[in-house]
């Protein structure tokens, strides 16, 4: 069971940045309680990291409000990192420098680094902190920003596509670590490509698109308002399906043991079509809820103005 909420560690509201003509951001909302992972969703171009980059002071608003543990990104942007650490998608490293004189290096800016946890972490990722940074993959230079920031003594992470560049061996050891950090009861803002990893982490999603807010909530209240499908295999045809309003897609197949049926429901109806599907004593009965992947592609069938286009240098995503 999840952990109750508390109040917000992160506050944006009509956030609006332009770039020349390009609007990169148009009356953006984000809110991030503390105490949860929140997922934040959206194609390159859509403007995830032109907020960050305004949450963490990187530049200035030309509209809107925001603040973080309630101060103002840009004039308490010394205190505000002292609180908080960052992991961008593409990690740049002193070459020069082993990979562990760089950890150093980047958690003595974010935070009070945890030495203990630093080589702990080292471990986990599989890093080799000897050799030089000119000697690593993109792989490599992102586990040093990882296990820079999350060793780091924070009350919040923000991780903008943190797990680029990595294999899915170290993708699951990157979720573990969320995990533990989460039952802390640490606070994560997540900006993912990675749907399942979003969906198996956070608590709570925001799904924007060119620039602006067009969904947020759990994923039990952004499935609320999508279909579901049933598939079951009863004895026989269960009474009553086809006149249940929001029942649609039903299909029935013979079966050697009996009758196979497929439908899809909305939220409203599911009572009323698991209900009557029971009452048929069905050998088996899957239940399957639209995936995050389905929610997030909802958001998008219809492409608005600016989806998919590349915002200008240091707006990427």
């Amino acid at each position: 069971m999840r952990k109750s909420l508390s109040e917000n560690l992160v506050q944006a509201q009509g956030l609006v940045k332009t770039f020349g003509a390009f609007r990169a951001l148009d009356g953006l909302d984000l809110h991030v309680a503390e105490g949860e992972v929140h997922g934040f969703l959206g194609p390159n171009g859509s403007g995830k990291s032109t907020t960050i980059r305004a949450l963490l002071g990187q530049l200035r608003l030309n509209e809107g409000q925001a603040d973080v543990f309630g101060l103002h990104p840009w004039r308490d942007s010394v205190e505000i990192h002292g609180r908080l650490a960052y992991v961008p998608g593409d990690t740049s490293l002193w070459p020069g420098l082993t990979g562990g004189e760089c950890i150093d290096l980047l958690g003595g800016f974010q935070g009070s680094m945890d030495s203990q946890r630093r080589d702990e972490l080292v471990e986990r990722f599989e890093l080799d902190p000897t050799k030089r940074a000119r000697a690593y993959s993109k792989g490599n230079r992102q586990k040093v920003a990882l296990v820079a920031a999350l060793s780091c003594d924070v009350e919040l992470f923000i991780l903008d596509e943190p797990t680029s560049g990595l294999d899915p061996l170290m993708e699951s050891v990157f979720q573990k670590v969320i995990a533990e950090l989460n039952r802390e009861g640490r606070t994560v803002l997540l900006s993912s490509h990675i749907l399942a990893e979003v969906e198996a982490l956070c608590d709570r999603v925001t799904i924007i698109r060119s620039g602006t807010t067009v969904s947020t909530g759990t994923l039990e209240e952004l499935r609320s308002g999508t279909l579901t499908t049933v598939e079951a295999t009863t004895g026989h045809r269960p009474a009553g399906l086809e006149g249940i309003d929001g029942v649609t897609d039903l299909q029935y197949e013979d079966h050697p043991h009996g009758v196979r049926i497929r439908l899809v429901a909305t939220h409203a109806a599911m009572p009323q079509a698991v209900a009557a599907v029971t009452a048929a004593e069905p050998t088996d009965l899957v239940v399957r809820p639209p995936s995050l992947e389905q929610l997030f592609l909802e958001h998008y069938q219809e492409s608005g103005p600016g989806v998919g286009a590349a915002e200008p240098a240091g707006g990427e995503s």
